[in-house]
């Protein structure tokens, strides 16, 4: 990974950080405190077991960043990819079963 792809994958997980902030959410970037290649790119506590991959990316690889998200997890919380382009909205990406199990456990 080049130093400007380093670069730009930190602001983007900054970025988050900060709109979870402003939303109440307590979060921080992962690998900082963590330290390894499978740490979630942010951690946030008010969301437990979610493990968030971030992509700042006008282009993403969709199937890519949700293979990468489940590797990382290592079983342990859903794995998520949380993606923004240029003047558009965050958005969340689960595997459909992911999301029905979250959907019936809210919805019983």
């Amino acid at each position: 990974m080049t130093i400007n792809s380093k670069q730009k994958g930190k602001r983007g997980e900054l970025e988050l950080v900060h709109w979870l902030k402003e939303r109440g959410h307590e979060a921080r970037r992962g690998q900082q405190y963590a330290g390894g290649t499978d740490s979630p790119d942010v951690i946030c506590e008010t969301l437990p077991g979610v493990h968030i991959e971030v992509k700042r990316t006008e282009k993403l690889n969709l199937y890519a960043a949700l293979s990468q998200s489940q590797f990382d997890s290592l079983g342990q919380g859903i794995p998520t990819v949380w993606h923004r382009k240029n003047n558009r909205d965050w958005v969340v990406i689960l595997s459909a079963e992911q999301f029905l199990e979250i959907y019936t456990a809210a919805n019983g």
